[in-house]
């Protein structure tokens, strides 16, 4: 049975739902992209901590590279770029008896990139029940929930008993992270936290990790006509690269130990070629054979997997490939790692955040929704390293980080259901 109380969070979500389509339309209509090193996230931060002051609240804009230890801790990521980059923070005090919770999101967005768009990527058009935009799924639907919530608790007058934090942080994309981290050291800290990433309406408790590497393939270029072996030449490097690259991706699945929360996938951690690039295109340039090739190789990861030995197993398959073939790679390819190392994290089973939320979103909802691990790498894992139980919600879209991006409206609308009948259950409410 319903609760007086859930009735009148759910009722007033059912009469002011457009205002959670219009926070979500502002945030789009900013552009917060992430262009690592830089980014330009500060004007979403503003609107956003303009939000939070209009429903009570005292929101804090603070530069993580302010913070002090950051740069000291060993999950930082140096040759980050924060100038104009602030992260947000608000808390709202609690009557006390409460437990605490941290509502997280990030402002910053993959670029709208070099591919076409149908649309305006910053002009937040609805169509039927879809809102696109860059970031409209990742992640500023999520960011546009919990500035609802907030707006929902002071329309209704709702004190919690446990402290209630509000973050949207910078710099989450490519890596960063960093970010993130600065929140958990200054504090924007609770006994558990809800992470605003588009879970697609899942309870997601764990994240996979993700392993970056660029290989760069060289061989002398002699022109279009030359007595050079065509063996020894770029396009037979990453020919040789390719075949070989499913027997590392064998080799990694045969020695996996796969996460429960990974079970039902047909293949829990994918290895997944993400750029090819020998140069400029077109008759602008010469017709000649390429020097260089160019390869992004993104990995995923369990939770639980250690660096060092996922390297070592990189490594040691890359060597046996350059030796198999030593006249193909006469010049050693070079390898580099741009961003940092993201390593899976789980959640326990058995936590209490995992239980509660299923029974909130499951009277939002009317089922409980399913509990797998998310399929990619975030920023979740800094949340667990600080002992923090976090999990991520949030609703369904689709293109992400491609042309196009969307949110789903309707399931936006039952993501934020959901969260408000947590947040009043988990951090308790005042009653007068």
């Amino acid at each position: 049975m319903v609760s007086a109380l859930e009735a009148r969070l759910l009722s007033h979500l059912d009469v002011h739902q457009p205002r959670l389509v219009e926070i979500l339309t502002e945030l789009v209509r900013r552009p917060s992209e992430n262009r690592a090193p830089a980014g330009a996230e500060s004007a979403c931060q503003e609107y956003a901590a303009g939000v939070l002051s209009g429903a009570g609240w005292e929101p804090v804009l603070y530069s993580p590279r302010d913070v002090p230890g950051l740069t000291e801790h060993p999950l930082y990521w140096p040759g980050r770029d924060y100038q104009g980059r602030p992260n947000l923070m608000a808390r709202r005090t609690g009557r006390g008896g409460g437990r605490s919770l941290v509502l997280s999101g990030h402002a910053d967005t993959v670029p709208a990139g070099s591919q076409p768009w149908t649309r305006d990527p910053f002009g937040a058009e609805i169509c039927g029940t879809h809102l696109y935009g860059r970031g409209s799924n990742d992640m500023k639907g999520g960011f546009a929930t919990n500035l609802f919530v907030a707006e929902t608790l002071a329309a209704l007058d709702i004190e919690l008993n446990g402290d209630l934090v509000i973050e949207s942080v910078v710099d989450e994309e490519f890596g960063g992270v960093n970010g993130t981290l600065a929140g958990r050291l200054v504090g924007a800290n609770g006994d558990a936290a809800v992470i605003s990433e588009p879970s697609f309406l899942r309870i997601c408790p764990a994240q996979r990790g993700g392993r970056t590497v660029h290989l760069t393939f060289r061989a002398p270029n002699a022109g279009i006509l030359c007595e050079t072996p065509e063996e020894a030449g770029v396009v037979q490097q990453l020919r040789r690269f390719l075949e070989g690259l499913s027997e590392f991706s064998r080799g990694r699945h045969a020695s996996l130990a796969v996460h429960p929360y990974y079970a039902h996938l047909a293949d829990p951690a994918p290895v997944t070629v993400t750029g090819i690039s020998t140069g400029p295109w077109g008759t602008g340039e010469p017709t000649c054979t390429p020097a260089v090739c160019r390869v992004a190789l993104f990995w995923q990861t369990m939770p639980g997997e250690k660096l060092e030995d996922i390297d070592a197993g990189f490594q040691a398959w890359f060597e046996q490939l350059l030796a198999a073939w030593p006249e193909t790679f006469r010049m050693r390819p070079l390898m580099e790692y741009p961003i940092r190392w993201l390593p899976g994290s789980a959640l326990d089973p058995e936590a209490p955040l995992i239980r509660e939320f299923s029974t909130c979103a499951a009277r939002a909802l009317g089922h409980a929704p399913p509990v797998q691990g998310i399929e990619g790498p975030c920023d979740m894992y800094v949340f667990h390293h600080f002992g923090i139980p976090a999990i991520l919600w949030g609703g369904r879209g689709g293109n992400t980080h491609g042309p196009d991006e969307y949110v789903e409206l309707d399931s936006l609308a039952a993501a934020a259901r959901a969260l408000l009948l947590f947040v009043c259950r988990w951090c308790g409410v005042h009653s007068n």
